[in-house]
């Protein structure tokens, strides 16, 4: 690229290279977090936040490079996932207002606008810490501010831009010492550095075919506004390797039990609008979404006034086709069974095949006679979630509460504790921003609190909540018996600002514990881990590391009884645990300290077989 100003056009396939860029290396990003546990996702939560981002503005092109950006900014905004997602958010959300109202841009502009959205992300974090993506964007962005008034074009300015960012990556392993420690780099910041790349290749014209985002199906119907995602994934579907081949070696998927897969048809189908006779009901898309996640999740409606695209993943699939036959004519319907497709995952030592490029697909018709498809029934008469649309509730609760949660055992228990909706992820899956304002969106309620339940999760539950015009609070949970402390702290009687309080106060008295795998060898903490290992992680600090699990949960444990009074242990059992060796933790308990009260529950957790709560 030659110009020296820089329009929407060529900004719209700087994000398409820098998102391909990214997802390229979402599973080498994934290597480079520093915990030696199984379910590092910072690549994972970039590039799905930046695929979203990505998406937005390949449905909203425009030559205007303040409105493109504006489109990027909103995609993703929604589509954020994690600290390193919503980070990247607010660096493209001041690059967008910093551009706003421009037809094009140059050296300066573009500079200005790097550095304005490192502002913004900066304010975004209560405690920032340098070493991360932070750094790395900030003195990509000073250099930039630096060097744009004598630099020719916006190719060169990226150029200085890339060379810094990687400068910079190199040197964060000084400025945060558990980097140095483990001999990594920023994981953030490595995301970001790829981002960048594509960016140059872009505007260098080196980009190749290779990274170009897939064009729509020619097939397909005409393509209809995306609204995002309501409810994520749970942590039972295969994951794709890049490029769609072999996954890495000891795989979290080589660790997850076939029959822990809860919602297991993969749906996705058309209601043709124009097809339905007699006349379509009226669709209301946010009831259609609350119904549908009765019995599923990773829940997507896109909807205009001629199509409608429904993906779920479901217990139910007549119910799901079920349900919607009132609405129009189904076409191209896909009935995929997620059990089976990890049975062949495992069956071919670790390969993970790419659903979509599948051209052998299971037939649904042998799902369908399996389900007994009724006639068509229009849902109507219960609670709002149940199904009744929120214009005929008359009387909103005072209160509302959404909790994340991973795990069938674990949902329950917040929904028997006054938990409206539970939002499947945690560490496997980070809910999006948009996963969120949808979910605040449809509780009937006054004030509604947010229980994040990872600290991974808590920045975009502020995000939503300060998008959402409703009143909300986030209750900044960082561990699952976290969020269950602050649950039983909670009363409707009081005030919201008593049980914010109050739910503050019972999470921050939990000592929460983890036992999983490591998946690399390493030093921390004076500990030498081997991967393979069972490791036990308080709080964010690892404890202990052995070949028995046994061991590792009773070196945990005793340090967590040390430290936190130890009158009420609490037990969530997950894959991984096996009933002798919980009776063997339990029998231990009950000798070494006989005066605390001890619960233990099925949690149905994915990759920790233990989760621990000392209070």
């Amino acid at each position: 690229m030659s110009n020296r100003l820089l329009n929407g056009t060529d900004f719209m396939q700087m994000a398409i290279l820098g998102a391909a860029v990214l997802e390229r290396n979402a599973e080498r990003i994934n290597a480079l977090n520093v915990f030696p546990v199984p379910d590092g996702d910072t690549g994972t939560n970039m590039n799905l936040t930046m695929k979203s981002g990505a998406n937005e503005l390949q449905g909203r092109p425009s030559v205007s490079l303040g409105k493109a950006a504006e489109a990027l900014s909103k995609g993703l905004l929604m589509g954020a996932r994690g600290n390193s997602g919503v980070i990247l958010s607010q660096l493209f959300r001041g690059f967008s207002r910093s551009v706003a109202g421009m037809e094009e841009a140059g050296p300066v502009q573009f500079a200005a606008a790097l550095q304005l959205g490192v502002d913004t992300a900066y304010k975004s974090v209560v405690k920032p810490v340098e070493g991360t993506i932070l750094t790395v964007a900030r003195e990509a962005a000073k250099h930039a501010v630096h060097i744009a008034r004598r630099t020719p074009d916006v190719e060169t300015l990226m150029n200085e831009v890339l060379a810094k960012a990687q400068e910079t990556l190199l040197r964060t392993p000084d400025m945060l010492p558990v980097l140095k420690q483990v001999g990594v780099v920023d994981s953030g910041g490595q995301g970001l550095v790829c981002i960048y790349e594509g960016f140059v290749q872009f505007l260098s014209g080196a980009a190749g075919a290779d990274y170009a985002l897939p064009p729509a199906s020619a097939a397909a119907p005409p393509a209809v506004p995306d609204r995002g995602v309501v409810y994520p994934a749970a942590a039972g579907k295969p994951r794709v390797a890049p490029g769609g081949g072999a996954a890495s070696a000891g795989s979290a998927q080589s660790r997850l039990a076939t029959e822990s897969i809860e919602f297991l048809y993969d749906m996705e189908f058309f209601i043709n609008r124009r097809l339905g006779k007699p006349s379509p009901m009226k669709f209301d898309e946010s009831w259609f979404k609350r119904a549908l996640a009765k019995d599923g999740d990773s829940i997507v409606v896109i909807s205009d006034d001629e199509f409608i695209k429904v993906h779920v993943h479901s217990r139910k699939p007549g119910d799901v086709l079920n349900m919607a036959l009132p609405y129009g004519e189904l076409t191209d319907i896909r009935i995929l069974n997620m059990r089976e497709q990890h049975r062949d995952l495992l069956d071919h030592d670790g390969t993970v095949y790419d659903e979509t490029a599948d051209a052998e697909l299971r037939a649904p018709h042998a799902i369908l006679a399996e389900t007994g498809l009724a006639a068509p029934e229009v849902l109507t008469g219960g609670a709002p979630v149940q199904g009744v649309p929120p214009e005929h509730v008359h009387e909103y609760a005072p209160y509302g509460i959404v909790a994340v949660a991973m795990g069938e055992g674990i949902s329950n228990i917040f929904r028997e504790n006054e938990v409206d909706i539970v939002l499947s992820g945690g560490q496997t899956m980070n809910p999006s921003t948009e996963d969120f304002v949808q979910a605040i969106a449809s509780l009937c309620a006054e004030h509604i609190y947010l229980l994040p339940n990872n600290a991974n999760i808590i920045l975009t539950a502020q995000q939503a909540a300060e998008l959402s015009e409703r009143s909300v609070t986030v209750v900044p949970t960082r561990t699952i018996p976290q969020g269950m402390a602050a649950l039983l702290a909670f009363n409707e009687a009081e005030t919201p600002a008593r049980n914010t309080e109050r739910m503050k106060q019972a999470a921050e008295s939990v000592l929460s514990g983890q036992v999983t795998l490591a998946v690399r060898d390493t030093e921390m903490g004076g500990l030498t881990i081997r991967s393979g290992e069972y490791i036990g992680i308080m709080d964010k600090e690892i404890v202990s590391s052995s070949a028995s699990l046994q061991e590792a949960c009773r070196t945990l444990l005793s340090r967590m009884m040390e430290e936190g009074g130890g009158e009420l242990v609490t037990i969530l059992t997950g894959e991984g645990s096996v009933e002798e060796e919980t009776d063997g933790l339990v029998e231990w308990i009950s000798s070494e300290f006989p005066e605390a009260e001890l619960e233990v529950h099925s949690g149905g957790q994915p990759l920790y077989p233990y989760l621990i709560a000392v209070e």
